[in-house]
């Protein structure tokens, strides 16, 4: 309660907390609240401005905005919590073993760590489409790729930190198995740290979908996808703004929201962080 106390005390955590609210809610209830396909070509209604019928208008193929918009917050969440799932399962399987076998495990699993860290994330995860090719799925997988090791080095250094300590030492003394070892007094506190890393990269993650759809590397259309919609916008950029304007809005606030949550998220699981205040 108190750490929830610590989280939910600041007033821009609560507006962030209700904007990414609103986001998960429009991604898990599109089918619901969508009024009209997000995918159905209607051209005698294309580029029609704001009105009753349609809230946000109508695009260049007369698909409804808004429509549109809460089916891509779908495309964008569902595959941004695939891409932190895998990472977060691998990175923490390399990290952890890496960290506590130690020896020539752990230096040949950090030199592998050490050449997927060695290029920039976006490039390699577009050289990696490039041998993949495009779609969702490949999308997906080229981001873990370039990831995982990020978070692995990390993981591998708390469990660095934390194998050394006096509890875990009397725990192998007494002849506890390994296993048992890091999931009772290692797992926990490493998880605590990797919710708030995962919360933080959310945003980033989300980046980079976007920008490989905008790229038409991603997404493909007609899929509705807020980089893709962007991308679509761009020849209607001075004559009807409002089609760059909302994706481009969506993934603002969608970014923004939870970077202030792990942020808060942080400082809450921060015990530091009351004697500060």
């Amino acid at each position: 309660m108190n750490v929830l106390n610590r989280l939910l005390h600041r007033r821009l955590t609560q507006v962030a907390f209700l904007l990414a609210g609103l986001v998960l809610a429009a991604a898990v209830a599109a089918p619901l609240l969508s009024p009209y396909d997000p995918i159905t070509v209607v051209l005698a209604e294309k580029l029609q401005p704001p009105s009753t019928s349609h809230w946000l208008g109508t695009d260049h193929l007369g698909r409804d905005i808004f429509s549109r918009l809460i089916h891509a917050a779908r495309t964008s969440v569902g595959s941004v919590t695939a891409i932190i799932a895998c990472i977060l399962v691998l990175g923490f399987a390399v990290g952890c073993f890496s960290g506590y076998a130690g020896g020539r495990i752990d230096a040949l699993l950090m030199r592998i760590c050490d050449v997927f860290l060695v290029f920039p994330t976006f490039i390699l995860a577009m050289f990696l489409i490039g041998i993949l090719g495009t779609g969702l799925t490949n999308v997906v997988i080229a981001i873990v790729l370039t990831h995982w090791a990020w978070y692995a080095r990390l993981i591998r250094g708390f469990v660095l930190s934390l194998k050394n300590r006096d509890y875990i030492l009397a725990a192998r003394v007494a002849g506890t198995p390994k296993v048992k070892i890091v999931i009772q007094h290692i797992v926990p506190p490493v998880f605590a740290q990797l919710i708030v890393l995962a919360t933080l990269d959310i945003g980033h993650m989300m980046l980079h979908v976007s920008g490989l759809s905008f790229l038409g590397l991603g997404v493909s259309p007609p899929t509705p996808e807020w980089g893709v919609m962007i991308n679509d916008a761009r020849q209607f950029l001075w004559t009807r703004p409002g089609l760059i304007v909302y994706p481009g809005l969506m993934i603002f606030v969608t970014v923004m929201s939870f970077n202030l949550l792990g942020d808060a998220l942080r400082d809450a699981l921060d015990p530091t962080m009351g004697e500060k205040q």
